[in-house]
């Protein structure tokens, strides 16, 4: 459920009308709604009370530091892959004790950052990474908490470019590496075994993949256990889907009734990185109608939004709904083509899409972009980044001011010789 509404044929995100916003910040776009983000993690978190959990929310899903404030106002932690995303968790409120830094390529001085934030533990991916980790963790004189991300070698069934739990993907370890390891481990002075992880995907559909992989982790757990290596975490990582379209992903109840049950014999507080369930209905992208073209072959709604500000299209051809700010009265509609100004083919939201017909000036609301779309976007073509705006009941808030045009020079200088 989301809180964007049309009242009278025009769109609203709870109280506030999405058009009196772009009469403020001028488009494109985003917004989001704080009722929605607290909702969706509100349901979440119930799901799983019977069981000891920790929501630590995917910051790569969105790493707005006004939606990871939301996230520790509710008592979520950050589950992070770089060290920048911990500087904003860090700055958002976020404690270290409830931060998790996952990722394959972990630098040294991020490694450092993570010590020094007293994060609650390191998720490691490959045992390259377990020997710099120990030379840090040595140079620091401190006892660092780790976890090894097991790749449980399971078929998520979604978008092989979201896929991550399977044996050719460059995530985790196999699990008969990671036993090997775990061993080692338990012997270092300087690294404790706390945890064990996994994460087999993004958007994915159904529980049984979950399931598996919960009961693989289960079995890994109690064989540590024979050995003498207790452990106080399993994280099962992310990536239960949301609607788009027509999909019907498995409800939060229903995914922490299956999960409890597997692991209610443990005694393991889990650990969960939810991040498009929580904020990508929670945000929508508004773009303006430019022009209307019409070819022999096609017609096309040319927008001032662009690949740079929502990639997902261009980059996994996913389906975004999208909708008119101020319903149309006429009831045409016409197929279309909505394409932005970038100097790509690829620049599209949408291919053969029947839409309203609409004119030039019209707003145009494209859905479900909370997750993976602001986090995801660049100044290719040299186009400013977009602003994000927060909406609260009847409030609204600029949580991101547009790029100014001096901001595509930051960071850049000319060389003397080449000076004017």
């Amino acid at each position: 459920m989301h809180y964007f509404l049309y009242k009278d044929g025009e769109l609203f995100c709870e109280d506030v009308s999405v058009k009196t916003i772009a009469k403020k910040v001028g488009t494109p776009f985003y917004i989001y709604s704080y009722k929605t983000l607290t909702r969706h993690f509100s349901v979440f978190d119930d799901a799983f009370k019977k069981i000891p959990h920790l929501i630590c929310y995917s910051c790569k899903a969105n790493a707005n530091v006004a939606l990871l404030s939301v996230i520790r106002k509710l008592g979520g932690g950050a589950d992070i892959v770089s060290g920048g995303e911990l500087f904003k968790a860090l700055h958002a409120g976020i404690q270290g004790n409830k931060i998790v830094f996952s990722g394959v390529g972990k630098t040294k001085e991020e490694i450092q950052f993570a010590i020094q934030s007293k994060i609650l533990m390191l998720n490691i991916e490959s045992e390259g990474e377990i020997e710099v980790i120990r030379d840090v963790a040595k140079d620091m004189k401190q006892k660092i908490p780790i976890s090894i991300r097991v790749n449980p070698e399971i078929d998520p069934k979604t978008h092989p470019y979201i896929t991550t739990g399977l044996k050719r993907n460059k995530f985790g370890i196999l699990w008969t590496d990671a036993l090997r390891l775990y061993k080692n481990i338990a012997k270092d002075p300087f690294l404790l075994p706390v945890g064990i992880s996994s994460h087999i995907g993004s958007q994915i559909l159904e529980i049984e993949p979950f399931v598996e992989a919960v009961k693989c982790l289960k079995k890994m757990f109690f064989k540590l256990k024979r050995t003498g290596i207790s452990l106080r975490y399993i994280d099962i990582g992310g990536g239960l889907g949301i609607t788009y379209k027509d999909e019907l992903p498995p409800s939060p109840r229903e995914y922490a009734r299956a999960i409890a049950r597997i692991l209610k014999s443990t005694g393991l507080t889990l650990i969960l990185e939810p991040g498009r369930i929580l904020v990508g209905n929670s945000g929508i992208f508004i773009t303006k109608l430019l022009y209307v073209k019409r070819t022999p072959e096609k017609n096309f709604y040319i927008v001032d939004g662009a690949m740079n500000d929502l990639v997902r299209p261009a980059f996994y051809n996913a389906y975004h709904e999208i909708v008119p700010v101020i319903e149309s009265t006429n009831n045409q509609h016409i197929k279309v083509d909505v394409v932005g100004p970038i100097c790509e083919s690829g620049d599209f939201f949408a291919k053969d899409r029947k839409l309203p017909s609409l004119t030039p000036g019209h707003l145009i609301a494209i859905l479900g972009a909370g997750a993976y779309g602001f986090s995801m976007s660049s100044n290719y073509n040299s186009r400013r980044r977009v602003a994000e705006v927060l909406v609260k009941d009847r409030d609204f808030y600029i949580i991101r001011k547009r790029e100014s045009l001096k901001d595509l020079l930051r960071g850049e200088s000319i060389p003397s010789f080449l000076e004017v």
